[in-house]
């Protein structure tokens, strides 16, 4: 889901959105490549960086996976105490 954006992001601002490192968030991808659902490639306007793009074939296993996702993040919400979800969301971010 945080590859799903207008623009192929680039791997240093999916590791932010993710909390996560840049070391960490390559490996990950790693399998997602081999299977085609991602593709990586060189920034045009900074070599230095990376873009992620979502191919064709991951895009339809996206679409067949985000009623399970939806699903599965109102669950968590619903098992959330009323109103602390924003509280607990906003916590998380301060830890960031």
């Amino acid at each position: 889901m945080s590859l799903n954006r207008p623009e192929p992001p680039t791997i240093g601002s999916v590791a932010a959105l993710l909390a996560m490192d840049r070391t960490t968030l390559t490996a990950a991808l790693k399998p997602l490549e081999r299977r085609k659902l991602v593709k990586v490639s060189v920034d045009a306007e900074d070599k230095r960086s990376r873009r992620l793009a979502i191919t064709a074939t991951g895009r339809a296993l996206l679409a067949k996976a985000f009623p399970l996702w939806t699903q599965t993040h109102a669950e968590i919400e619903r098992s959330i105490p009323r109103g602390s979800a924003d509280d607990l969301r906003e916590a998380l971010r301060s830890l960031a």
